[in-house]
């Protein structure tokens, strides 16, 4: 067997190469007789497109991500006896506060509800754009998580339990379907100009699937990828040259380490990064943007407070446009955590966040492009309808709203209830596991078959092994 870049080979390391090849491409074909999406096989390219376990309704996700937890009786789920009691002292023993010294009593909402749409969906005043589109959404307001703490539930919604170092749902899908665009980063990430989300770059980490299924960072202002385009100084040959010494090099390493999945990464990203260089400006370019697209998003003025985020989800439209499967738009920090001034900071946030977010449903929709692309808005819990301290409200993981527009979701759809306070899930509860096993399933993919080997187990992202999760057919159109 001739290496990829001859540097010498005994017999020993001869055997060593060709043994370990024969046994990935072993479980590659008993992972493909079990019915499970197997690592790609030596030769093929981790990100080549691949088929999903059932005909799909969805091929796409974008996730507008809301960081710190959006308060559900403030946005999406009315009480009007919050607002009776306001006040008075919770009158049950079941909620679970997370700063108890600050635990105040029971705080009205002091926007107003209305019903829209032929569904009659009841939403806040704050949200005028999300009422327009009430009718193309699926509004889920018994969401319930595992942990009250930020970094936990966060790693919980994105990849399916509290302990850090799994995978996200993001490269999970990745790594079930592939990409159809090789020029393009499969999985991208749209970052805050501000600075990055509370848990960093953990929001979108591959874990221990190969690191070729993690997201990219790409940027919304100045430069979109950092040393993407050749130096001046350099002459277009002379580039053509040092790349193709790299690659040998890399190649010739990999050879002797097939299991270092950083490196096979880190090759795939630099082949990608050539392509890349005539593909990625075109495709994140909003400026040919009619100027009705550009007033739709609310980019129309640049001191708008729409205009960062709506930038963000033009460019995840054109993105998903363009092949890319998916794409996710994160906030700086947690800036949903309204411990304090609850009232206030729901008011800013959403005059910067509705619009655009709105607006990429409609966009999508008009295109053609909403059926086959999930658009989901959440954040990791929803907030105490108790006071915390003055004027604000506490982690509470026993309830939370949230959307999915698209992708084979039902339109128009209210699905759960809470309490009269909008303090706890009771009826048509939904765990964030479910939540995953349904988008998967939109998506063509078995929750139980998307497996890779992990710790001595095939591993999923709901941990099919130990857990109930369940996909919520009644979500599903």
């Amino acid at each position: 067997m001739k290496l990829p870049f001859d540097f010498g080979c005994n017999r020993r390391s001869f055997l060593s190469y060709a043994a370990g090849g024969l046994g990935y491409l072993a479980l590659a074909h008993l992972l493909e007789k079990e019915g499970v999406t197997a690592t790609p096989i030596a030769g093929s390219h981790p990100l080549a497109p691949r088929a999903p376990h059932f005909q799909p309704k969805a091929k796409s996700v974008i996730c507008l991500f809301q960081h710190g937890g959006p308060s559900q009786m403030d946005l999406f789920d009315p009480k009007p006896e919050l607002n009776k009691w306001n006040g008075k002292e919770y009158p049950g023993k079941d909620l679970e506060v997370h700063f108890e010294k600050q635990a105040g009593k029971l705080l009205e909402s002091p926007y107003k509800f209305q019903r829209h749409g032929q569904a009659g969906a009841e939403l806040s005043e704050l949200l005028p754009h999300t009422a327009g589109i009430v009718d193309d959404v699926t509004l889920i307001r018994s969401m319930v998580t595992d942990s009250i703490d930020h970094e936990s539930a966060l790693r919980i919604i994105h990849s399916g339990k509290f302990q850090a170092g799994r995978p996200t749902w993001g490269s999970w899908v990745i790594y079930g379907l592939g990409t159809e665009r090789q020029d393009l980063p499969a999985y991208v990430v749209l970052s805050d100009p501000a600075g990055l989300p509370v848990d960093g770059i953990r929001n979108w980490t591959s874990g221990w699937l190969p690191a070729i299924y993690q997201g990219t960072q790409i940027r919304s202002e100045g430069t979109p990828v950092f040393n993407l385009h050749t130096p001046p100084d350099i002459t277009a040959k002379a580039r053509a040259n040092q790349l193709s010494f790299l690659e040998k090099l890399n190649r010739a390493h990999l050879a002797s380490h097939p299991e270092n999945s950083e490196l096979q990464a880190r090759i795939s990203n630099y082949e990608m990064a050539a392509k890349m260089q005539t593909s990625v400006d075109e495709v994140l370019n909003i400026e040919g943007e009619s100027a009705e697209i550009r007033k739709l998003y609310g980019l129309d003025s640049s001191h708008k407070p729409t205009a960062n985020y709506a930038k963000r989800c033009l460019m995840a439209r054109r993105l998903v446009e363009r092949g890319v499967r998916f794409v996710q738009i994160y906030l700086s920090g947690q800036p949903w955590d309204t411990h304090d001034k609850n009232a206030s900071r729901l008011k800013d946030l959403c005059q910067m966040t509705d619009q655009p977010s709105a607006a990429l449903v409609k966009d999508l929709k008009q295109r053609g492009l909403l059926d086959s692309t999930i658009v989901l808005w959440t954040g990791e819990f929803g907030r105490l309808p108790i006071a915390q301290g003055k004027d604000g409200r506490d982690h509470n993981r026993q309830a939370f709203s949230l959307w999915i527009a698209g992708g084979g979701f039902k339109k128009g759809l209210i699905y759960g209830e809470t309490d009269q306070f909008g303090g706890k899930a009771v009826k048509d509860v939904v765990q964030v596991y479910d939540l995953h096993a349904t988008l998967l399933h939109a998506l063509g993919l078995d929750h139980e078959k998307l497996a890779y080997p992990h710790e001595g187990r095939m591993d999923t992202l709901t941990d099919a092994v130990v857990s109930d999760a369940e996909v919520v057919k009644a979500l599903l159109a």
